[in-house]
Order: C-alpha cells, then sequence, then structure tokens
C-alpha cells in the first residue's frame, strides 16, 4: 500500500523577513541531509523522485514547497524514517553542526560545466542584481503591510469583548481537552501554512488537515483574538501532554493561523482572508467571533482607510515577488543550462543512495 503526501510551505516572505521553520525538523530528524547547490530548479525533480520512492514503499512523507514557483520541492520528510532532505542553499542558508552523527551534506556546486557557467555569467549575474532589488522592494512591502496591518487590529482590540472572549476560550478548552492528562511529553511540531507567493497569498491548509475528522474554522476580524485563542488552547493541550502542530501564518512570523491535535482528530483554523474557508466536508464548523467585536461607525470608517492603504501595499509586495519569482526562474534556467548532466545524474544517484531503506 503507497504512503501519502502532505504539503506544507518551506520557506515564507513575511513582514518580518524570510522565514523557515526547518530548525524544528533537524532537531527532529535522525539524520538530515543537507543539499547544497547554486540557484537551481533541476534538484526539485530528484527530490521528487526521492518522495516518490518513499511512497511507493508505503511511508507517509512530507514535501515542502517553494513559495516563488509553488511546483518546485524545497525539502522531503520521512518521519517514520528519521530522515529529512532540505536545499541547504537558499533562500535561507543552513549549515550542518553534526557531521559525523547525525547530519550528511551533499554538494552539487561540482556537476557544472566550466564552460557553459562561463558563458551564463554575465546574464546571471545581471539577473541576480535585479532579484535582489525585486526582494528588497517585497520585503519593505511586507514590513509596512504588516505594520498597517497592526494598526487595523489596534482599531479592534479596542472595541473588542474580551471578557466573552476568553469565556469561549474556557469553554472550546473544556470541550477539547475534558480531564485529558496523557502520561508523557507532547510531541510539539511547527509548519508554514503559506506565504506570498508568485501567485499572491497561497496556503497548503487543505493538505496540512487533511487527516483531522474535526475542523473548527474561526471567523473573526484583524486582532480579535483568533491567534491568541489557538495559542492558549496548544499551551494547554502541551501542558496536559497531547501531540500539538503549530501553523504558522505567512505575514506576520508570530502568528498562528492553523493550530492541530492528531491524537484527538481536532484542529482550528483562521479561515479569513486571505485564506477564506467555510465548511467543505463532514466535521467542519464555524466558529464565529465577528459578533464579538461591537459596532463603532468611527472605527469602521478609520478601518475603511486603513484596508485601502493594506490592500495597496500588499498589492505593491506582490507585484515586487512576481518580479523576484521570474528572475529567480531565468537564473534557475541559466544554472541548470551549465549542469554537466552525467556528472549531475551520477551526483543525484548518490543522493538517492542514501535512501536508508
Amino acid at each position: 500500500m503507497n504512503g501519502t503526501i502532505t504539503e506544507s510551505m518551506g520557506t515564507a516572505y513575511t513582514g518580518d523577513g524570510i522565514i523557515h521553520k526547518y530548525e524544528h525538523l533537524i532537531r527532529e530528524a535522525g539524520t538530515t541531509v543537507f543539499i547544497k547547490s547554486p540557484p537551481t530548479f533541476a534538484l526539485s525533480g530528484v527530490l521528487n523522485d526521492i518522495a516518490a520512492l518513499y511512497v511507493k514503499r508505503g511511508f507517509d512523507i512530507e514535501r515542502f514547497r517553494s513559495p516563488l514557483h509553488i511546483e518546485k520541492t524545497d525539502a522531503i520528510y520521512v518521519k517514520e524514517a528519521g530522515v529529512l532532505y532540505v536545499s541547504a542553499s537558499g533562500p535561507v542558508a543552513m549549515e550542518p553542526n553534526d557531521l559525523g552523527g547525525k547530519h550528511r551534506i551533499v554538494s552539487f556546486y561540482d556537476v557544472y560545466d566550466e564552460a557553459k557557467l562561463r558563458s551564463v555569467n554575465p546574464s546571471v549575474a545581471a539577473l541576480t542584481e535585479e532579484a535582489a532589488a525585486a526582494l528588497e522592494t517585497a520585503l519593505t512591502a511586507l514590513a509596512e503591510a504588516k505594520a498597517i496591518h497592526d494598526e487595523w487590529e489596534a482599531v479592534n482590540i479596542r472595541r473588542m469583548d474580551w471578557p466573552e472572549h476568553a469565556r469561549i476560550t474556557e469553554s472550546l478548552t473544556a470541550g477539547l481537552f475534558g480531564t485529558i492528562r496523557l502520561n508523557k511529553d507532547a510531541a510539539v511540531t511547527h509548519r508554514i501554512i503559506g506565504s506570498l507567493s508568485a501567485k499572491g497569498a497561497y496556503d497548503f491548509i487543505p493538505s496540512i488537515t487533511k487527516s483531522a475528522k474535526r475542523r473548527i474554522l474561526i471567523k473573526s476580524l484583524p486582532g480579535t483574538g483568533k491567534s491568541t485563542m489557538m495559542k492558549a488552547l496548544a499551551a494547554e493541550a502541551e501542558k496536559r501532554g497531547i501531540d500539538t502542530e503549530y501553523g504558522w501564518c505567512g505575514l506576520d512570523a508570530g502568528s498562528i493561523d492553523v493550530i492541530q491535535f492528531p491524537e484527538l482528530g481536532v484542529c482550528l483554523i483562521d479561515a479569513t482572508e486571505p485564506h477564506v474557508y467555510d465548511v467543505e466536508r463532514e466535521g467542519d464548523e464555524i466558529l464565529n467571533l465577528v459578533g464579538l467585536c461591537m459596532k463603532d461607525e468611527l472605527a469602521e470608517r478609520q478601518i475603511d482607510g486603513i484596508r485601502t492603504r493594506y490592500k495597496a501595499t500588499i498589492g505593491l509586495a506582490a507585484d515586487a515577488m512576481h518580479a523576484y519569482a521570474r528572475r529567480m526562474g531565468q537564473i534557475d534556467a541559466g544554472m541548470d543550462s551549465a549542469l554537466d548532466q552525467k556528472a549531475f545524474h551520477e551526483k543525484s544517484e548518490t543522493l538517492i543512495g542514501l535512501l536508508p531503506i
């Protein structure tokens, strides 16, 4: 019987810069293979081949996608086998610190034809400068968008019925956990649910939550405690020894958009913009917190102005991300055109040969 594939985002371009959660996986994995290379799309195919081999042998795998090109694979994690394969050169460089132990390194820097490299160098160098400028524009706009969103939240925080929010959180805690207290430490994991991508806001919530039998879809306004509620429930679950998976936001690196309790078959989802979800399958239910935000005409007028500025700034960030992704795609193609195909194939076989199965 074949295994399954769960998709999530490897990195995210946020108002706090480029983030990833690989450090948690690296600590958890028994073996991490750090793959070093120049910019390339070709390695995605190798990682997908590795994923297919595991799946055919009955392993469930997690596949981490690039926000620049959703179809591009940046990492593969096989929890049951305890193996993580991760592209570790960019956009955030990662280095092994346990060589000879849990960490292996495979370099693809030596599989290029020098003459071809010299030929593509001028165009790649020019594209690299253009990509860096586009990325700076995108990250600056995202930081500004986050600051504007914070203004939006502040307006709603002032008119929120926080005592009722606390009561609902307490009721949820009792309903979800009851008297459960497990005689073990909770396994805590972290995933990125999505990011601003070349295609706009993109998330993998359907894939990440596909195993949950009950999905609580939270409807609320910015700043009205969705993330706060989920963090409170997660903290309580951890205290009770219940395994907890955090799904981190793709705009605000400190905010939670999904929390899962796999042993209970339950997850909670921030189901509002930019990832709107409604009841679509058995076990889905709506938790509507919109009514806890008291009506205030002055506040609504403030928010109208804030919403306009936010939309314009996110639009600027999206345009810059599209430009950045386009140039990075051209860089990938240029570098891949300089590959020594025989050497690349042999190195890829070496990487596949590390499979401990």
